[in-house]
Parts: structure tokens; sequence; C-alpha cells
């Protein structure tokens, strides 16, 4: 019991020392934004940035042609690619999107705590310009625009601790905002909806049933959520 409560103390006075404790604050921010339904509907249009990204990567990766993506005003995106309907390719590629925002946040939780949240914005910009050359319509080319003019106002007028910051509030962003769409799309299938969706897509693949592959995204973005927030909280260079 004593090398626990010498192990809790240790965490608890690197909890409170003032580089933690703003990343414990932008934490909860992130985390009220991610809850609030208001903040939510508006902000979901990053996740969705990052999820179709993510289909995208793989996509070109499996060495499918990718043909272009949309994102849609409700929030919702869809990346479209050729190929062969089934095999390997088509299955990574649908895969791919619900763990690739929980995933960049995780890479984004590495960068802050290695000092690198100039890096961090700068390579955000850039798969942001390269996802622009994928996009089908005014609204995606919108939704990235302001997403990088964000980005690069705070790469170019903020100061290096505002900077990691604001890095860090993004990377709990994206680790809170990974799990909140597999649990909204697991309300829709319990009510009969969303027959279309990538779990359900990989069920009529794999023959692996749709709730399997929505507890395989929700574990990997718990994962990412516990290890990104073990580095977010007890070593940043803040």
């Amino acid at each position: 019991m004593s090398t626990v409560d010498d192990l809790v103390r240790e965490w608890t006075a690197q909890l409170l020392d003032s580089g933690n404790l703003a990343a414990l604050i932008a934490g909860l921010l992130s985390l009220v934004l991610v809850l609030s339904r208001n903040t939510w509907l508006l902000l979901r249009n990053v996740v969705t940035i990052a999820h179709e990204g993510g289909h995208a990567v793989v996509a070109l990766l499996s060495g499918r042609k990718l043909n272009g993506i949309r994102l849609h005003s409700d929030t919702s995106g869809l990346t479209v690619s050729t190929g062969k309907p089934t095999g390997p390719g088509m299955v990574f590629t649908l895969v791919a999107g619900y763990p690739a925002v929980s995933l960049l946040g995780l890479g984004g939780a590495w960068l802050v705590t290695a000092d690198q949240a100039r890096v961090m914005l700068w390579a955000c910009i850039a798969l942001l310009v390269a996802m622009l050359l994928a996009i089908r319509n005014a609204y995606g080319v919108l939704s990235l625009l302001a997403t990088g003019g964000v980005i690069f106002a705070v790469s170019w007028f903020a100061t290096p601790a505002w900077q990691a910051l604001c890095c860090a509030l993004f990377s709990w962003f994206l680790l809170f905002g990974g799990l909140r769409p597999i649990a909204e799309l697991g309300r829709k299938r319990a009510r009969g909806g969303a027959a279309n969706s990538d779990a359900d897509q990989l069920a009529r693949l794999t023959g692996l049933p749709a709730v399997a592959w929505l507890a395989c995204w929700f574990l990997i973005g718990l994962a990412a959520l516990v290890v990104g927030a073990r580095w977010l909280l007890l070593m940043p260079q803040m």
C-alpha cells in the first residue's frame, strides 16, 4: 500500500505542476466541447475531416483510386474510391475512418509532450492542403479553409507557450471526439438506422458483426485516450 500511496502522491504532485495543470484544464475544456450539444454540432466538422482523411489515406495506401471527398453541413462526410469492391483494400479503407480521429489525437499528444507543437500545427496544415485537392463540394472547401485558417493563425501569431496549449486542446478534442461518433453510431443502429454505415459494410464484407467493429473502434479510441491523457497530464512541455 505504501508503494501505491507514494505513486499517487507523485502523480498528484506532477498533476499540480503549472504545466500539467494547464494541460488538465485544456482536457476538461475539450471534454465540455465534445459533450455539449451546441459546440459539438459545430466542432464535429473537425472530427469528420479527420475521419474522411483516414479513409482517403488508407484507400491510397491500399492501391485504390481516390475519386473525391465530400463534407456536408450536417457534419457527415463521404469518401469515394474505386478498386476491387471486396478484399483487404476495401476492408482497410472502411476500417480506417473512426480510428483515424483518435490516432491523430494520440499523435498530437506525443508531439506536444515532445515540445514539437509547431511541427504539429504545420503537419495539420499540410494534411489539410493535401485533402483540399480531393474535396468535391463547396461546403467541404469552406470547412477545410476555416479549419486551416485557425491552425495557421495559431502557428503564425501565437507564442510557443500558447501554441503548445492550443495543440494540447486540439489533441484532447480529437481523443474525446473520436469516441463520441462511435457511441452515436451505436445508438443509431440500435434504433434500426445507419444500415450503410462503415460497420455494416464491414459486416457484409467480412462476416464479422457490425457491433464487433464498433467495439473494436471504441477500444482503440479508449486506449488512445488513456495513453494520450497520460502523456499530456504527466509529461507536458508547456
